[in-house]
């Protein structure tokens, strides 16, 4: 292996989670000991897959998760006889137009190979488009915009699957939901995925839902007519081989054992990006959003076409990372305003659909709240039970978070609970002191006369 990655690890490096020097994990949670090392017990978790499952393939982004699932898996395939029925293995790649011209290098790179058959889908499947509050969804190859285009078609392309609705553009269907279309019944069949615990909080709770094979969900897609549109019969399901892997242990595999991976992330190292953040995906989604200077400065070529893209591109460019798109400081709530009535002042902003869907989130989060305890939501301390807080109610109102991937609950991950009550109660007895209103933070009883009394005794602290 050549170029930057071939030295970052020193020699001898195993794939025990050796601490990586520049690595800073946002979810870095102590890992139990299994007795053996996260590549052999994903050797171990894809051949049983394998072995369960009819049909099998490795959905491939080109990003190195999904690389490390590739090699894992071809691995296994071509050193266990019994399971060589999978090959040449499928890989399934969605092409999502807005990527760097070293991903497609890449997935061509991997479509060469004899062990690989490899399914090459540009499709107008439909993805989330943050940079506008009313343009809320973009489709890559979309026909009706094929002049904006960021890339030339492949000539590998697919354009065509069985079942896949191209009008209206609303009709179309998510890249998960496609999948349905990937597996007729009655073969069960495998989806292989490079879902990492480390990534968030809802990929770790993904694989705490079943005591037994943790790692292997049954997909729920979107149930219509196979010749309409994505089906469920109840015969696909996803696998997630990896989802115990770091960063490191994926860039340590792919030293140790010399596979291939897409040069864009030379590009973003050498640009100083850390590891955390380096992603080969569009940049159009809420979270990607933050980083679209990374297209811009890494690969001119792509961005040339993705300034073009989407509505709202130029002022994500200049102001994703300011209050305007929710992200760092937060607009400052009138005096004499609501909470309520702030959050839904933003919350009228996004198209009709988008907030219909905004404020359905909202309001489960809220229920989910008080269904925990009857304790007021306050502007900025997250509750310690819940991690709710108005401010991160407001980045959901701002942003969209149509997808679901921040929670309430990451916002007291990290933190004792003595820290966050003290927090809590603090910032309550500040409400309390200048006779804030329960109205106001929308709060349906009085406030508490005595915010230390509602702290848990195995939670207070001596007084002074």
């Amino acid at each position: 292996m050549t170029g930057p990655r071939a030295g970052w690890l020193p020699e001898g490096t195993s794939l025990e989670g050796a601490h990586v020097r520049g690595y800073t994990a946002k979810h870095n949670r102590p890992r139990l000991a299994a007795g053996s090392d996260v590549y052999t017990l994903a050797c171990e978790r894809t051949a049983y897959v394998l072995d369960t499952h009819d049909r099998a393939f490795v959905a491939f982004s080109g990003g190195k998760d999904s690389t490390a699932v590739l090699n894992v898996a071809l691995d296994v395939l071509n050193r266990e006889p019994s399971l060589r029925r999978h090959l040449p293995l499928r890989v399934v790649f969605f092409d999502e137009e807005a990527i760097p011209q070293e991903t497609e290098d890449y997935v061509r790179r991997v479509a060469q190979r004899d062990d690989v058959a490899l399914e090459w889908y540009c499709l107008p499947v439909q993805h989330r488009n943050a940079c506008s509050r009313r343009s809320p969804y973009w489709w890559p190859w979309a026909p009706e915009d094929k002049a904006k285009w960021c890339r030339p078609l492949p000539p590998e392309a697919i354009t065509t699957l069985r079942g896949f609705p191209t009008w209206p553009p609303e009709g179309r269907l998510t890249i998960p939901n496609t999948n349905g279309l990937l597996a007729p019944p009655p073969h069960t069949l495998a989806t292989l995925m490079g879902i990492r615990a480390q990534e968030s909080l809802i990929r770790a709770h993904a694989v705490r839902l079943r005591p037994v094979d943790n790692y292997i969900v049954r997909y729920k897609v979107k149930s219509v007519d196979w010749q309409a549109g994505a089906v469920s019969h109840g015969n696909v399901w996803k696998a997630y081989p990896v989802y115990d892997w770091r960063t490191e242990d994926v860039w340590a595999a792919a030293r140790i054992h010399g596979w291939d991976y897409n040069r864009a992330y030379d590009l973003m190292e050498m640009a100083g990006i850390s590891p955390s953040m380096q992603r080969c995906s569009p940049a159009f989604g809420e979270e990607p959003l933050q980083k679209i200077h990374v297209y811009a400065q890494c690969f001119p070529d792509v961005w040339a076409g993705m300034s073009e893209r989407v509505p709202g591109i130029g002022a994500a460019h200049r102001y994703a990372r300011t209050e305007l798109y929710g992200y760092s400081k937060k607009p400052t709530k009138p005096d004499g305003r609501t909470w309520p009535d702030f959050i839904a002042h933003y919350i009228a902003k996004h198209s009709d659909g988008s907030a219909r869907k905004v404020a359905a989130r909202i309001t489960e989060v809220i229920t989910r709240h008080y269904s925990k305890t009857t304790h007021p939501i306050l502007p900025k301390a997250p509750h310690p039970v819940t991690g709710l807080s108005w401010t991160f109610l407001l980045t959901i109102a701002m942003r969209g978070d149509l997808k679901q991937r921040r929670q309430e609950s990451e916002q007291i991950s990290h933190h004792p609970l003595t820290h966050l009550w003290r927090r809590y109660t603090a910032e309550l007895s500040e409400a309390v002191a200048t006779g804030t209103a329960p109205a106001e933070l929308g709060h349906p009883r009085p406030l508490p006369t005595d915010p230390y009394a509602i702290v848990p005794d195995e939670y207070k602290e001596p007084t002074p």
